[in-house]
C-alpha cells in the first residue's frame, strides 16, 4: 500500500494562482465551491479552501467552512516544535493591532501545512499566499495552534 502526505499532495498544487482581473483559475474556483457553492471568482479569501481540498482528497478530518480559524477545532492540537509536514496544519491570526486569541472562531486568520519553523518563524505551504499556493513566512508569535489530521 502507497501512502502520501497531506504536504506532498499540497506541494503539486505550489504555482496554483488566481488569475487577474475578470476571469478565475478553475482549479480553484472548484476548491472554493467544495465548500462554498456561492463561489464564483477566486478573489475570494481560499486558504482554508485548499487546506480542505487536501485534507479531503487524503480522507482526513478537513473544516466545511471558508473561516481558517474553523480549523482550530479540526484534529489534535500539538506544539509547534513537535510540528510535522506530513500531516499538520498551523492556524494564524491575521490583522494589525490586537486579534483575538484561538478561542474566538469568527476573526481573521490564516491557514496552511506546516513546512517548516525557525527562531521567530513558521513556513506554511498554503494557498491564497500573494495569491497563489507557495510556501510564504510567517510571524510565529503570530501561530494560533498546530492541528494534528491524522
Amino acid at each position: 500500500m502507497i501512502t502520501t502526505s497531506a504536504f506532498a499532495v499540497a506541494s503539486t498544487y505550489i504555482g496554483t494562482e488566481e488569475v487577474a482581473g475578470q476571469d478565475s483559475n478553475a482549479a480553484i474556483v472548484a476548491m472554493l465551491r467544495e465548500i462554498a457553492p456561492w463561489a464564483s471568482g477566486d478573489e475570494v479569501a481560499w486558504c482554508s479552501a485548499f487546506v480542505a481540498h487536501v485534507a479531503r482528497l487524503l480522507r482526513l478530518p478537513h473544516s466545511k467552512s471558508l473561516r481558517a480559524r474553523s480549523w482550530l477545532v479540526i484534529g489534535v492540537p500539538v506544539q509547534l516544535g513537535d510540528a510535522r509536514p506530513e500531516e499538520d496544519v498551523v492556524i494564524l491570526r491575521r490583522g494589525h493591532g490586537v486579534q483575538p486569541g484561538p478561542e474566538v472562531i469568527d476573526a481573521p486568520g490564516h491557514v496552511g501545512f506546516f513546512a517548516d519553523h525557525t527562531p521567530g518563524e513558521v513556513h506554511l505551504l498554503g494557498g491564497n499566499q500573494s495569491d497563489a499556493v507557495t510556501i510564504g513566512r510567517f510571524a510565529a508569535a503570530d501561530v494560533l495552534s498546530v492541528r494534528r489530521l491524522v
